[in-house]
């Protein structure tokens, strides 16, 4: 009677953990599409920029489509938790297979994020190191607010992977428990 109230506790807590890594991850990657889409409209048009933010737009592009597998795989645990709480539920190894998955993508999409983030603040820096100091300008190397949020837009994959990792890290622990 014991390991039926185990798995009803279990599948309630991969559920409600599922659900929440979804939605946080699905906000966080609405916001970071919708960032780098409007971000690579304005500078297709304004190509007249010296330096530009590509590399590290193409390197948070990677690490976004790494947060839509991350999404995936929040349903499949949520899928998972409700197989749980039936009687044909799967095995603790096929369980934590499908967490450590989700782990190992949240790590990667995190390092691609860090790379994509290393590559805004170089291209930032030398931006901002070739302009003059102390004056007001409008050419071309000035920093605009676009850049500062494809820096924030990179920021926000970073925290969705990072949610992704705790809520795995969590749901880990509570499986081998």
């Amino acid at each position: 009677m014991s390991d039926k109230i185990d798995f009803q506790s279990l599948s309630f807590g991969m559920r409600r953990m599922g659900w929440i890594r979804f939605w946080t991850q699905s906000i966080l990657g609405v916001v970071v599409t919708a960032v780098l889409l409007f971000s690579n409209v304005v500078n297709n048009n304004n190509s007249e920029n010296q330096v530009t933010l590509n590399l590290g737009l193409s390197i948070t592009t990677i690490s976004l489509i790494f947060l839509i597998f991350s999404l995936w795989q929040s349903w499949l645990i949520v899928k998972t938790g409700r197989s749980l709480s039936s009687n044909a539920r799967p095995s603790r190894g096929q369980t934590s297979k499908l967490i450590k998955r989700g782990l190992v993508n949240d790590l990667l999409g995190m390092v691609f994020g860090l790379i994509g983030y290393q590559a805004f603040m170089g291209e930032l820096f030398i931006q901002a190191s070739s302009q003059a100091t102390g004056q007001l300008s409008t050419d071309k190397t000035t920093i605009t607010g676009l850049e500062i949020l494809s820096v924030l837009s990179n920021t926000q994959v970073i925290a969705a992977h990072f949610f992704g990792l705790c809520f795995s890290l969590w749901l880990l622990r509570r499986i081998y428990k």
